[in-house]
Formats: structure tokens, C-alpha cells, sequence
């Protein structure tokens, strides 16, 4: 018997969900040219998430994990649409029973940058310089290597921030260079911060295209955007993140990447800042992919090598430290 996406028909326009911010849409519009060229009909479907409604507060104070992804999976569950678009690291990594992230493509550049009105690097900003930025993997991170320097929150979209940049408000912002070059703002980038320097978030700069997980015919139709080298590089960093922290909002920074020599390299670290002392444990490990460099598409990406590094990198971390510093991290469950 045919499942209702397969009775639907292969004639049906492909309906794709996406946030409303500009950088989503341009993500979005870019999956949808490429579902375009290999022949589907593709209707786009904007959702209203609380993460988007809520840019006054910090992240955590709005529910954290989830808040820009949980009604897109809704409508999906619901059918009203049949694939969203995500920033992968705004993804949990706890699956929601009954989808998948089918398609990982091509990963855009991973790492956070430094945008200000003149050139500048985070070692030459001057003593008292005003940094904006609301990640806590990045404030630590800030304070870790310049603790001369002045830290202040800010949300918005990346329009936003850059007038508030403008307007003096900030010496320099810390955004995530992936969203700058899609937007066609990668001009204004800088300075690029590297490992092992400076360690982005998990996924930072991939996309993940999530369907039905019984939608064999969103399967097929998605399968050739998949990039397998991306695909196993952030399932060893979602791993990795979700063998250390859960649901605990730790400043947590990894990258995985093909090593010249072919083999998946994956490094990782955690932060603790007390008091203004920041604390950091980092890691790196090695594993032989086969054929991660040329295969494609998601039917191919199905060995258990990049959650198993994961789970390595994660449990080299916890034995260097960081499973008190994540114990002082997590909420207190309440007495009596």
C-alpha cells in the first residue's frame, strides 16, 4: 500500500518550509533552485518561529534548544509542508520521532569571523573595545583570549547588528561567516577565527534539509544535494555535542573535516566561565572514511565511523575535565 506522500504523486509540487529572516529565505532559495534543476516543482512556505518572534531576549531565556526549528517540524508532522530548511546548528540532536535530516549539502565556510568599521583582528582591538556578540561559546571564547574586552549582547538579524555596528554601538560584532557569504556580505568580514584558536558551534555553516522519515519519494528527490563529506563531518560533531551536553546550553565548539590524508578529523572543546575565569578542554581524533571525499548522496553515509568518533572525541573531553564543568553547568533539579 502507498504511503500518502507516494500517493500524492510525483506531479505534486515539492512544498519547502523555511524561517522568515532574509539569510533563511536565501538559504532556502538556493535548496529550491537546486530541487528546480533536477526537475521538481517547488513551492516555498514561510513559518513564523518563536526564535524569530523573540530577538529582544537571550536564546535560553525563550527555551533555548529548539526555538528556531519546532514549528517547522510541526508542520511537517502536520503535512503542510514536505521539507524544511534549517541551519543545521540550530537543529537539536535528539531526532524528532517520525523526521529525518535527509540532506546535508555542501558546507559554506564553518568558522565565526570578526566584522568591524576598519580592519581588525581580535588580538588588535584596542584594551575596552566593545565586542557584540550573545553566544556563550563565544563570549567564553572572547574572555578566554582577551579578557581586556568588553562583551555585550545583541540579537537580530545580520541587517540589524550590521546598523547597530554602523551606528558605533559596537566596535566589532562576532557573526558566523557561513551567513555573511550567503547573504553577499563577505566584504565585511575582517578577520576569520580559526581553531584551535577560536572553535565554532557544531554544524555551524551546513544546512540540513529534514523530511518525513517514511517520504521515500522526499528521499529521492533530495538525495542528489547531498554532499557525503559534510554529512559525516557534522554527524560526528551532533555526536559529539550530544554525548557531552544533552539539553545543557554549555559553550561547546567542534569542527570535523577531511584531512588531506583522506581521514575524517574531528576536535572539539568546552568552556567554563566562572567569575569571569574561563576554563577550556580541547581534543582532537582521527578515523578512516571510505570514499567520504567522492561519494554522494545520503544512501551512502550510512556507517556508524562518524558517530562513533563522536562519541571518542566526547569521551576524551569528559575524561579531561569537562564532565565536572558540565555538571556545574546543568540545572539544579529542585528540592523537597
Amino acid at each position: 500500500m502507498p504511503t500518502h506522500s507516494e500517493s500524492a504523486g510525483h506531479d505534486a509540487p515539492i512544498r519547502v518550509g523555511t524561517r522568515a529572516s532574509l539569510l533563511a529565505r536565501t538559504q532556502t532559495g538556493w535548496v529550491v533552485e537546486q530541487l528546480r534543476s533536477h526537475g521538481h516543482a517547488v513551492e516555498v512556505v514561510t513559518i513564523s518561529t518563536q526564535g524569530d518572534r523573540r530577538d529582544d531576549v537571550p536564546i535560553a531565556a525563550i527555551g533555548g534548544d529548539g526555538v528556531f526549528v519546532r514549528e517547522l517540524e510541526r508542520a511537517l508532522l502536520e503535512r503542510r509542508i514536505d521539507a524544511a530548511v534549517h541551519s543545521l546548528k540550530d537543529l537539536p540532536t535528539e531526532e524528532t520521532p517520525g523526521l529525518t535530516v535527509a540532506c546535508v549539502p555542501v558546507r559554506a565556510m564553518p568558522f565565526d569571523v570578526i566584522v568591524a568599521r576598519e580592519p581588525c583582528t581580535l588580538e588588535s582591538l584596542p584594551a575596552g573595545a566593545v565586542v557584540g556578540t550573545s553566544s556563550v561559546r563565544r563570549v567564553a571564547q572572547v574572555k578566554r583570549l582577551r579578557s581586556d574586552l568588553v562583551v555585550r549582547p545583541i540579537r537580530g538579524n545580520v541587517d540589524t547588528r550590521l546598523r547597530r555596528l554602523d551606528a558605533g554601538e559596537y566596535d566589532c560584532l562576532i557573526l558566523a561567516g557561513a551567513g555573511l557569504e550567503r547573504l553577499g556580505l563577505g566584504g565585511r568580514i575582517t578577520h576569520v577565527l580559526r581553531p584551535d584558536a577560536f572553535w565554532p558551534a557544531v554544524s555551524q555553516g551546513a544546512l540540513g534539509i529534514q523530511i518525513r522519515a517514511d517520504d521515500r519519494r522526499l528521499h529521492l528527490a533530495v538525495d542528489p544535494l547531498d554532499d557525503s563529506a559534510t554529512h559525516q563531518a557534522v554527524r560526528a560533531e551532533r555526536s559529539c555535542l550530544a554525548a557531552l551536553a544533552g539539553g545543557c546550553l554549555a559553550p561547546i565548539g567542534a569542527w570535523g573535516h577531511l584531512a588531506d590524508d583522506g581521514q575524517l578529523e574531528l576536535g572539539g572543546c568546552v568552556l567554563e566561565d566562572v567569575e569571569n575565569r574561563v576554563t577550556r578542554i580541547v581534543a582532537t581524533v582521527r578515523a578512516p572514511i571510505a570514499n567520504a571525499a567522492s561519494a554522494k548522496g545520503g544512501s551512502r553515509v550510512l556507517s556508524g565511523v562518524p558517530e562513533s568518533l563522536g562519541k571518542q572525541l566526547a569521551g576524551m573531553l569528559l575524561a579531561r575535565g569537562a564532565e565536572s564543568m558540565l555538571a556545574r553547568m546543568r540545572p539544579q533539579a529542585p528540592r523537597g
